[in-house]
């Protein structure tokens, strides 16, 4: 493969600014938000892509026929920066985001695992959801336990579970059936998460409703999450890891009925170790 010169190659910092599937809004003003206050503590160019709209209604089956082509344009530009060689770091503002990104990857980066921070599993079909909820389907579509038209080529055997503590029945099934690794709040430490990544590439995804609730504004605030110290010893010892890159979703700009922008912060402080890597010229430090 023909590898684009670094003047030429995409910026690697990119927010998806398009609706993910969201029936509000705030994601996508809080993607922008963490993207810009990481391009300006790192001092490097941001790339937006998409265009924020308003709230989608409807079936999953509606809000899916309208992502899609923003979500195609998504996977061909993580695609081409995989391809120059970029470690990206992406924000966006819903997990349904990853059903263009979680094919690219396991393209790209076969041999690589998913850490998947979450409260949820994300692991239901349309004929296991409750809720129908595009965004709690997202790894089984990119798993091909259903069609997304978006690809398949993600296997549940890549995938880490961490951090989720609301499961349902359907997903809990597959967590028994040995499909997938799960490592609840409970078992999440850093030496479980170096022994299930094993040596292997690691794409991350993280889901901001993982934290405990009032760390950050999302659309989802749940007991039992992990600790900010917690997050930032996993994220500093993922640092060390071959990381092929980062997403961040599920981040809302501010509080429910807050005139001011939430404080970031602290989660810019957790990610700051693991974007820096990514999106500096150095070679990752593996162990």
């Amino acid at each position: 493969m023909v590898q684009p010169s670094p003047s030429t190659a995409p910026p690697p910092l990119i927010c998806f600014q398009g609706n993910c599937g969201g029936r509000n809004p705030h994601g996508m003003t809080g993607a922008l938000a963490l993207a810009q206050r990481l391009a300006a503590v790192l001092g490097i160019p941001l790339q937006t892509l998409g265009a924020p709209g308003q709230a989608l209604s409807g079936s999953w089956q509606q809000m899916l026929e309208a992502v899609t082509p923003d979500f195609v344009s998504l996977g061909r530009y993580l695609e081409k920066t995989l391809s120059a060689g970029k470690r990206p770091v992406l924000t966006m503002s819903r997990c349904a985001g990853a059903l263009a990104t979680l094919p690219v990857i396991a393209r790209q980066h076969p041999e690589a695992c998913i850490v998947w921070f979450d409260a949820h599993g994300d692991l239901n079909t349309p004929e296991t959801s409750e809720s129908g909820y595009l965004g709690g389907m997202v790894i089984a579509g990119a798993a091909g336990l259903w069609d997304s038209g978006l690809g398949s080529d993600l296997s549940l055997a890549q995938v880490i579970l961490a951090g989720a503590h609301q499961l349902d029945p359907a997903e809990q099934a597959l967590i028994d059936d040995k499909r997938l690794l799960h490592l609840p709040p409970a078992q999440l430490d850093v030496e479980a998460l170096q022994r299930a990544i094993n040596g292997r590439p690691v794409y991350i995804h993280l889901d901001c409703d993982v934290l405990q609730p009032g760390v950050v504004p999302s659309d989802h605030q749940i007991d039992g999450g992990l600790a900010t110290e917690c997050l930032a010893e996993l994220m500093a010892a993922l640092a060390e890891e071959d990381v092929v890159g980062m997403e961040v979703a599920e981040l809302e700009a501010r509080w429910p009925n807050a005139t001011e922008p939430a404080d970031l912060t602290v989660l810019v402080e957790i990610l700051m170790p693991l974007a820096r890597r990514l999106l500096s010229d150095e070679t990752p430090c593996v162990r």
